[in-house]
């Protein structure tokens, strides 16, 4: 019994040793130096080549590094009938708290005028409504979306959510289903997108839902790439539709350096750092989860297929 491992060449070694003293009864092997293919039974991945996983004919089970699984869903080859199992943690969970808090408020406080003001020279206050007169919506209320939903709540927006199904989370106004989904953006001055990527939410950041919001909205993308049309965001943000964009996820990452977002006025590019997990904390929740998964207990975190998520 063995598992395969494919993660970013920076973290791979720290990823290797920390997973194989937590699993001592399961061999860990590097993704470029598998061994026998028919020994692999588990694969812990992060955005695997297309075609990769089909090498491994006794594969049960795949798990991404990370509580997105779309990377490993755009392999066209992928093995169907290998169940796959998202990692999430406390730690993870916390990043994206601290990511979400951060940059609401840096659109809440209008800190990119202040740091405009500050170039110029001027001394110019700016006067921003309390918390609470601040509408904030964040799309997706999975665990991080809702943790980020509960925590803004606590600060004093007025937060409201957005998912599939409705949802209940104190001090959150819900909203559900394509039904809800233009009311709910109407009343979102800052918008947070926390998605999973499936085909019914890719492009949804798209000039329609832009020109749906308040004028002068802020948006702020920490879920995938493929959620946003660039394009469009680059047109609402020079008619001034959309007046900052905070972006942490690409269609192409790292992100091309002539890339029209690096020198945007009105645009904060972050390079994936959001919520990125570490083998400490990612390693044991995912130990415990193949445990689990091969004893034939419930996983929390394994993946509904027919959903995407």
């Amino acid at each position: 019994m063995a598992l395969i491992i494919r993660i970013g060449p920076a973290r791979e070694q720290w990823w290797l040793d920390h997973l194989q003293s937590l699993l001592p009864e399961i061999e860990c092997r590097r993704w470029d130096e598998p061994g026998d293919l028919e020994e692999i039974e588990y694969a812990v991945v992060w955005k695997p080549p297309a075609g990769g996983l089909k090498r491994f004919p006794n594969l049960k089970c795949i798990v991404s590094v990370g509580a997105g699984i779309d990377h490993v869903l755009v392999d066209p080859e992928r093995p169907r009938h290998v169940p796959i199992i998202r990692t999430t943690s406390d730690d993870l969970t916390q990043r994206m708290r601290e990511y979400v808090c951060l940059h609401v408020l840096r659109h809440h406080r209008r800190l990119p005028e202040i740091d405009e003001i500050q170039n110029t020279g001027e001394w110019r206050q700016t006067v921003n409504p309390p918390a609470y007169q601040r509408r904030v919506g964040i799309m997706g209320l999975g665990n991080l979306g809702a943790d980020a939903a509960r925590t803004l709540a606590v600060i004093g927006f007025d937060v409201a959510g957005w998912s599939r199904r409705p949802k209940q989370i104190e001090g959150v106004t819900n909203f559900a289903g394509d039904g809800q989904f233009e009311p709910f953006l109407k009343r979102s001055d800052i918008l947070v997108c926390l998605l999973p990527l499936t085909d019914a939410t890719k492009g949804i950041l798209n000039d329609r839902l832009f020109s749906t919001l308040p004028a002068g909205a802020c948006v702020i993308n920490a879920a995938r790439g493929g959620h946003l049309v660039e394009g469009d965001l680059l047109v609402a943000l020079d008619d001034g539709r959309i007046e900052y964009a905070t972006l942490d996820v690409f269609h192409e990452e790292p992100l091309p350096a002539g890339h029209a977002f690096w020198k945007h006025p009105r645009v904060l590019v972050t390079p994936h750092v959001a919520s990125l997990i570490d083998p400490v904390a990612g390693g044991q929740a995912i130990a415990d989860n193949l445990r689990r998964f091969i004893k034939g207990e419930p996983v929390a975190n394994l993946v509904d297929l027919d959903q995407g998520y």
